[in-house]
């Protein structure tokens, strides 16, 4: 953001309307209600950073806790996820919405737009988290209509459900029956949700004990606490301070670790599907139509400083997508082509049977693109007892309270 032509400061009005005009050309706020709440919220009194400027960019998140180990535990999310996912939810006036994962100005946007007749309950299990958020609406004059609760948020609020919505701004790993269990039916619960790795902010709408998704999107939260924690594992296979490269796995089989490692020192090689992307094409349909169909496929991490040694062709915070077999495994990748806008799909294989596996993922890139590529998953949720007889078929995922599906048209 510029500058007023005078040369002094931008205000925070001046701001936050910048980040709305980049929050609609981003297509992440498009309702009334939504637009008119962003450029409402003073976000910047919620976060610890100085530079109200960085404040207001669309993909900035400012991280407000961290652990023991330094992984972040509580952010204020970046403004174009929240109007995504706000936009996800549909919340209209008078609603009442339950947040799980406070912070106060997720939960400040809601209660902009649900208004004096609504209700924003908003759960988080962190005391400095809900008193950070407590204070932030006070300030804010929210208060009136948002409630703080310090709480385990696996089991919601039953206090004062029913609920038209709930929205979950952790990531999490499943779906307590409670969060279904307040929700009305013909309502929406928006969640990040961890399916073998690949975090999606879903929107899943309840038919009775079922709920069907009608919107997918990729997106990066902090991770739940308390009694649903169920974090991802990872597994080194280099462990050079600064230059790690491991496996991140969530209900993968466990790898065959030291064959791993051996092979990521073997020498690479590679398959090219013929397939391209354009420059300002995600990857994020093709990563979670491989998760679908690929029995043993963890994520890939690597630091930048790896790749640049060499160890990996790609790095990526979020994971690459990895097949592997035994003490062999291949990775999805990118090359360029003749055309500068156009990056051809492949993979890099490594060990003993590097190259039967790179053919492999190669194979399920070409029938994403013949068969998937302008589809969209499908996620549906049943409980826990839902015998296979009565799930469609598709690719599930297992967890303690319910059996998540993931399917394609």
């Amino acid at each position: 953001m510029t500058a007023p032509d005078d040369g002094a400061p931008a205000s925070d009005q001046q701001l936050r309307d910048a980040m709305v005009r980049k929050l609609i050309a981003l297509d992440a706020a498009r309702s009334p209600h939504v637009v008119a709440a962003f450029r409402k919220v003073p976000r910047h009194l919620a976060t610890p950073d100085d530079d109200m400027a960085a404040v207001y960019q669309a993909e900035n998140a400012a991280i407000t806790k961290k652990d023991a180990d330094g992984v972040a535990i509580s952010s204020v999310s970046a403004a174009r996820i929240q109007a995504m996912q706000i936009e996800q939810a549909g919340i209209r006036p008078g609603m009442r919405v339950l947040e799980i994962g406070s912070g106060g100005v997720n939960a400040a946007y809601l209660a902009e737009i649900v208004g004096p007749e609504g209700l924003v309950v908003t759960v988080d299990i962190d005391p400095d988290v809900t008193a950070r958020a407590e204070k932030f609406l006070a300030e804010t004059g929210y208060d009136r209509q948002a409630i703080v609760v310090t709480a385990d948020g696996e089991y919601g609020m039953a206090e004062h459900a029913p609920y038209d919505r709930v929205i979950v701004t952790v990531q999490a790993a499943d779906i307590p029956s409670a969060w279904t269990g307040q929700l009305v039916d013909g309502g929406r619960v928006v969640v990040p949700l961890r399916m073998r790795g690949m975090t999606r902010t879903v929107a899943l709408v309840r038919h009775g004990d079922r709920l069907v998704s009608d919107s997918v999107e990729l997106c990066g939260f902090v991770p739940m606490q308390g009694v649903g924690e169920n974090r991802v594992r990872l597994v080194l296979l280099h462990d050079t301070k600064g230059e790690e490269v491991g496996l991140r796995l969530d209900g993968h089989p466990e790898p065959h670790a030291d064959g791993l490692r051996a092979a990521l020192r073997s020498t690479r090689v590679d398959a090219w599907s013929g397939v391209t992307l354009a420059g300002d094409e995600s990857s994020e349909h093709l990563d979670l139509w491989l998760t679908t169909a690929l029995d043993n496929l963890p994520l890939l991490a690597a630091t930048p400083a790896a790749r640049e040694r060499g160890l990996v062709a790609s790095a990526s915070p979020l994971g690459v997508p990895t097949l592997v077999d035994a003490d062999s495994f291949a990775y999805r990748t990118v090359r360029r082509t003749d055309n500068p806008d156009r990056f051809e799909l492949g993979a890099i294989g490594h060990g003993s049977h590097g190259q039967k596996v790179a053919e492999r993922l190669v194979e399920e890139i070409r029938v994403w693109d013949g068969e998937h590529r302008h589809n969209r998953a499908q996620v549906e949720v049943y409980p826990a007892s839902t015998p296979d007889g009565q799930l469609p078929e598709g690719r599930v995922v297992d967890r303690p309270h319910t059996r998540v599906l993931i399917t394609w048209p």
